[in-house]
């Protein structure tokens, strides 16, 4: 579906979530940034890149991916949500 689609956010989102799954961290990442360079406000893709990127030690990209979350949600649960992750990080 990704590559039938390159802006389908919700296949893009999938396919990172599968490459997790394959321990491809990289190409995960890759993939959820691909996500919200087409849809800033798609949350689930800030806060499981974030996750993504503390499971790879990179702690300072993982702040940037919630910290770019906050800013472009609206919904209070996500919100939450990525504010415990910064919180537990340490901002």
């Amino acid at each position: 579906m990704a590559e039938q689609n390159p802006s389908n956010s919700f296949a893009r989102y999938g396919l990172a979530m599968e490459l997790i799954k394959a321990g491809q961290l990289e190409g995960a990442v890759a993939e959820f940034t691909r996500v919200i360079e087409n849809e800033a406000t798609y949350s689930a893709a800030y806060y499981h890149g974030g996750q993504t990127l503390e499971k790879m030690g990179r702690f300072d990209d993982a702040r940037d991916f919630y910290h770019r979350g906050l800013q472009h949600t609206r919904d209070a649960h996500a919100r939450s949500e990525l504010q415990a992750a910064l919180d537990i990080l340490g901002d």
